[in-house]
């Protein structure tokens, strides 16, 4: 059973930077591809970042690229997003979830971490 919980968010100032984790407590998901993605007020859920089940694959949205490191630890369970030079427009719930290229594998989501930027 999928049991996503992320966390790490919080309130930043523009260029500041912030770590999410997210972790699994209902299965392994070491052999699995993950994702990032990010809801903003009023927006659709969107892709952020992709990493392959090995670590070694990593994607990422164009409005993030060169900003945003996603990588995982899979003896922890734990896929991390290291978020860096924020600005007002990464402010949204990030959410995690396995995925198949850009999109999210399983219907299920987490409660997500809030990621507020302040200008």
């Amino acid at each position: 059973q999928v049991q996503l919980a992320e966390s790490g968010g919080g309130l930043v100032q523009a260029g500041g930077s912030l770590r999410l984790s997210c972790a699994d407590s209902g299965r392994t998901f070491s052999n699995d591809n993950m994702g990032w993605f990010r809801q903003a007020p009023g927006k659709e859920r969107e892709f952020v970042a992709f990493v392959s089940w090995s670590g070694v694959v990593t994607y990422y949205a164009d409005s993030v690229k060169g900003r945003f490191t996603i990588s995982r630890d899979n003896a922890k369970n734990t896929v991390y997003l290291e978020m860096n030079s924020l600005n007002p427009e990464d402010s949204a719930i990030y959410y995690c979830n396995a995925a198949r290229d850009k999109a999210a594998l399983f219907g299920s989501w987490g409660q997500g971490t809030q990621v507020a930027v302040s200008s």
